[in-house]
């Protein structure tokens, strides 16, 4: 008598399925790197900022200035507009470097999400019209602060009313590429580090003071200047210590250099209505009476 066949029993292996990988958290106010590698990032997109505009103009120099007195020249490169827009279109591949940093940090080389550790999105209960409306009081508390001080016209001003495409280069970059750039090196990756290590008063000071530096030689004859980029470093780092976000940042820095933009180009085309007597009427607007009633 035959022994019935039995089947060998099913693999049990194939059934398995592979784990899923745990997905976690990231708080971007605990970042994986520390105050050493966020100024390291500070200084290397200041070095890029110097050197990259220098390599692109020293060829026009040496075609264009090729016979003339060194004691001279720094006056008529002064004069040139071509320098001042060579400078400009070198920001570009200057913010594209910076980026290429920052997301290296941010990401270990892809072992992170860059998203979620640099803190992209909208924090609680601030969104994007919140962050649109905050533009705008900054704005009106920078040109306070500016009318306060005293604002002076620079030779960056007197370049870029003498050239329409260094203004338009200009009116490009600050609306495309420097919100984004800037709010990624010092609301993404500074604060967050300094935050940690002395707290978010100390942080938001140090952030400030390290903003404004950036631009002193620009703007080192116009106190109001200076001032009204203290007041919107401010601004923009007690937004992000508030939010815990830094996309509400980058949208208030777009439209608070947007409707800048839109100003200048109009003053530009409209030159009777500069932005001195403008911020001198507000001042007088916010001291009147309807404001505070005596």
């Amino acid at each position: 008598m035959s022994t019935p066949i039995t089947p060998f029993p099913r693999d049990t292996y194939t059934n398995i399925e592979p784990e899923r990988p745990v997905s976690v958290e990231v708080n971007p106010d605990d970042p994986p790197w520390g105050v050493g590698i966020a100024l390291s990032v500070w200084l290397a997109s200041i070095a890029l900022m110097l050197a990259i505009p220098i390599v692109a103009v020293i060829p026009y120099i040496v075609y264009g200035y090729s016979g003339a007195d060194l004691q001279q020249l720094d006056q008529l490169l002064s004069k040139d507009p071509n320098v001042l827009l060579i400078g400009i279109a070198a920001t570009v591949p200057t913010h594209l470097a910076t980026l290429a940093i920052v997301w290296a940090v941010v990401t270990g080389l892809r072992k992170r999400s860059f998203w979620r550790t640099i803190g992209w999105g909208w924090g609680h209960n601030f969104g994007l019209w919140k962050s649109v409306l905050a533009a705008v009081l900054l704005l009106l508390g920078a040109m306070v602060v500016a009318a306060l001080l005293g604002v002076n016209k620079t030779p960056f001003d007197e370049m870029l009313e003498s050239s329409t495409a260094a203004l338009f280069a200009t009116a490009f970059l600050a609306t495309a590429t420097a919100p984004l750039i800037e709010e990624l090196v010092y609301r993404g990756v500074l604060y967050s580090a300094l935050q940690r290590a002395v707290g978010a008063v100390w942080a938001i000071l140090i952030v400030a003071f390290l903003f404004a530096s950036v631009h002193f030689w620009q703007y080192k004859t116009s106190p109001g200047t200076i001032g009204a980029i203290v007041f919107l470093s401010l601004g923009l780092t007690c937004v992000r210590a508030a939010t815990g976000r830094v996309l509400p940042c980058i949208v208030i820095h777009l439209v608070f250099n947007g409707l800048q933009v839109a100003y200048m180009i109009f003053r530009f085309f409209r030159p009777e209505t500069p932005v001195v007597e403008t911020a001198t009427a507000l001042l007088a607007l916010i001291r009147s009476p309807l404001f505070f009633p005596l």
